[in-house]
Formats: C-alpha cells, structure tokens, sequence
C-alpha cells in the first residue's frame, strides 16, 4: 500500500513510517517540521520506498495514496502553548485538507484525536461514548478544542461525502524517540533523573496517568489504520494500566539509579486529575492488548536517552530511535 503520513517526522510518525516501511509499504511523510525534526527519519532517506513532503498539513499536495494517517499537529503542552493557533489550523484546515485528498483518491483516513478531548473527566475509565469534561477557553483549549473539532468535521465529511474514516484518541504515549524539551512527565523525569536534579512534581502527586509505550501503540494504530473496514469508528488506543505520578517518578528515580529528589510544585492549570482508557472496543475488535509493562518501557526509554547523553547528541529538538529500537 501507499501510506501518506502526515506529521511523519514527528516522535510517533517516525516510529509510523518506520514500521510501515519494514513491513513492506511506501511511506510518503508530510511534515512542516515546526515540531519534528529531519532527524526523526534521516535514517529512511536512502529507501527507495520513501518520500519527504515538507509542507504544512494545511497546504498538503495532492498525492495518490491508499491510507492517510493523520498525526500532524503539536501535541505537547510545551509545544502547543508556543504554536496554538497553528495546532488550531493543524486540526481544521489541515484535516480539511486531508479529508479532501481522501475524498478525491478514495483512500481511507485515520485521524489521531486525543484523550485531551475528554477533559478532566467525571468518567473513570473513559469510554468512547464519554463526552467529556472540558474547558473550551481553558489553557489546553488550543490543543482540546482543535481536537474535537477535527473530530466533528471528519464525522460531518463521512456524512456528506461518503469519505472512507476513522478517529483514534490517544492517550499518553512514551518511548524512545522523544524530545526531552517536549513538556511531558516521562521526558522531563528522565532528564532530570539523568541530570541528578530535582525531578518535579505538579501537584501532590496523587493524580493518575495511564502509558503506553510506542511500539504498542505503533501496533494499534497500523491495525486500525491499514482497516478499511474501521470506516465510522472511534477508538480508544493506550494502555489501562494507571498509576500515579509520584509512583512513576519514584520508578524513574530507581531505574535510572539516579540520586534525583522529588519536589511538588504547584499543580497546573487544567491538569486532569486522572486519565485511563477504556480499550474494549480496540480488544474486542482487533484482538489488541499492550504487551510492554511499565518497567520495561521506561528501562527502554531511560536507556536511549543515557546513551544520547553519553554521545554529547543534542535531543531536544527530537533524533531518531536507534533501528533496535524502532515501533
């Protein structure tokens, strides 16, 4: 198949082209690279089977393809506080965009919304049929609001012009492959951990966090997004195991055998008090179970960012997961 991946140089998508390409597809991959990096997929360049649009989602060439995989947006707080009217865009006219090149080519579309769309839930865990808990003027809106409304546009094109889609909703992901400058819990414990500073807290700590590492995540997605058939769903995709952040950051502390104390700031605002998903659907349907525990992903996670320290690499702008490492 031809995979048009859009945000494919991002830390998912270039775990995406990746996996697509091993398995045998040409990956054409869309990226503006305002939160991605060439980095992510220098490693590609020399494959025969993949091509590099850098464009802005909203502006993206019409290009023959048989799936569309939509990741194109920021999606970390640091990164969609500093761009929010361009992670606005990303969600509406890009995903405008991208439905119309579905809609002229036939392809089938799958869009990657988020657990943010949830809000700070009244829902525990959260269900697909859950509408959320949600501040559209809040701190995160940029991020929430472009989310849901990517979701209503994509549902309103299937329903008006017969486009072949799927929405997936995210939850947190980690593995190797991310920006330590990202503004997300795992990254920010793991360098500071490596560092030997004070690993921050926002918050108590009490509040709860579900992870998911990239190669499974990796592994849902295609599942979903290779499935024609998905035509109308919405998924969640994460891990359901939850845990608190203190618990995770006493976990990083101990892996890392780091020397690192905890220290609690004051909680930010908007911070959702806890997330988990409800993953029934994507079971049911797919047969789709996490299978890298908690430890092992953060031992994989910690292990890649050391040995980027240890070569003196800079990673804050996002490099790319060694070929061992790969989703």
């Amino acid at each position: 198949m031809r995979v048009l991946v859009a945000g494919g140089a991002g830390f998912i998508g270039g775990h995406l082209c990746r996996t697509l390409l091993e398995r045998g597809h040409e990956v054409i991959c869309v990226d503006d690279l305002s939160t991605g990096s060439r980095r992510t997929i220098e490693s590609l360049a020399t494959n025969s089977s993949f091509r590099m649009i850098e464009s802005d989602v909203t502006a993206t060439p019409l290009v023959e393809s048989d799936v569309i995989l939509h990741l194109a947006s920021p999606a970390s707080p640091v990164d969609y506080d500093r761009l929010p009217l361009e992670t606005l865009a990303a969600n509406s006219t890009g995903t405008w965009r991208l439905l119309e090149i579905a809609r002229e080519t036939g392809a089938h579309l799958t869009y990657t919304s988020t657990s943010e769309i949830y809000g700070d839930p009244l829902v525990h865990p959260q269900p697909e049929t859950y509408w959320g808990n949600v501040d559209p003027v809040g701190p995160r809106s940029q991020y929430d609001e472009a989310k849901r409304f990517g979701e209503a546009l994509l549902t309103s094109m299937r329903r008006v012009h017969g486009v072949n889609a799927t929405i997936v909703r995210l939850f947190n992901t980690y593995g190797p492959g991310m920006r330590a400058d990202d503004g997300r819990a795992i990254p920010e414990m793991v360098s500071a951990a490596l560092d030997g500073r004070d690993i921050v807290i926002h918050g108590d700590g009490s509040q709860t966090r579900s992870f998911c590492h990239v190669r499974d995540l990796v592994d849902a997605l295609l599942l979903v997004g290779l499935d024609r058939d998905a035509d109308g769903e919405i998924l969640n995709l994460g891990n359901p195991d939850e845990v608190t952040i203190s618990h995770l950051a006493g976990e990083i502390v101990r892996l890392s055998g780091s020397e690192s104390e905890l220290r609690f700031d004051p909680r930010r605002p908007g911070d959702p008090e806890r997330r988990r998903p409800d993953i029934s659907k994507v079971r049911a349907r797919y047969s789709w179970e996490p299978r890298v525990g908690l430890e092992t992903g953060l031992r994989d996670t910690i292990d890649w960012f050391a040995e980027r320290r240890a070569e003196r690499q800079p990673i804050a702008a996002g490099a790319a997961p060694s070929p061992s490492m790969g989703a």
